[in-house]
């Protein structure tokens, strides 16, 4: 039987890929694919896959950043979150054009393609997701769909720890804002709300691979 690997073990793979190991590289990035699929797939309308590459080639290149003082799934959503600014950055072609915490996905231009959901709360998500900044989206995203701590969340987003509470709380309640304009109906917002970490944490399942909304 082969044996079940853990977390740890995406450090040992990571050493070894960075040593040479094709191997130990396509394995990680099987590992943790879906979630950078998910990560990327509702912020750009293009190259998600190219997003993906980037990413784990950076992983690579950056060995002398990263002291393994948290864990990899922390490090590896710190430089997708670079990867994404440096996309966005590029799309714009002026450096000072793009603030993530101040500009949403719809701000700056991109449109997602459409994801299949099956529920009307998760549609009103997804569309008042893309309309709140880029960090705010990515904070809400990742406590609900990967599970993170706050104390993760201010890694990937370089901020302090106490920040990051409060910058949780206004995700959601921009978030909130967002969904009065998208909802087609007061009933529909609603709804979304009295269920909210449960429509939160479905809609993940609508922007994986092969997703299709179901709960």
């Amino acid at each position: 039987m082969t044996p079940r690997m853990t977390a740890n073990d995406d450090y040992v793979l990571l050493d070894a890929w960075r040593a040479g190991d094709r191997n130990a590289g396509d394995k990680l990035l099987r590992r943790h694919f879906d979630s950078l699929y998910c990560f990327f797939r509702n912020k750009v309308d293009a190259g998600m896959d190219d997003l993906i590459q980037r990413t784990f080639l950076a992983l690579v290149k950056a060995k002398d950043q990263f002291r393994k003082q948290s864990s990899f799934r922390t490090y590896l959503f710190t430089v997708a979150r670079h990867e994404l600014y440096r996309h966005y950055r590029q799309l714009k072609r002026q450096r000072a054009a793009v603030d993530l915490a101040a500009q949403s996905v719809e701000d700056l231009g991109t449109s997602p393609s459409r994801i299949l959901a099956r529920h009307k709360e998760q549609q009103i998500l997804l569309a008042a997701l893309r309309k709140i900044p880029v960090d705010l989206q990515i904070a809400i995203e990742l406590h609900y769909w990967e599970g993170f701590s706050t104390s993760a969340i201010a890694s990937v987003l370089g901020i302090p720890h106490g920040t990051a509470k409060s910058r949780l709380r206004r995700a959601r309640e921009a978030l909130e804002v967002a969904m009065k304009r998208v909802a087609a109906s007061p009933d529909a917002r609603r709804s979304t709300m009295m269920n909210f970490e449960r429509w939160a944490q479905s809609i993940r399942r609508c922007v994986e691979p092969g997703g299709d909304g179901g709960e």
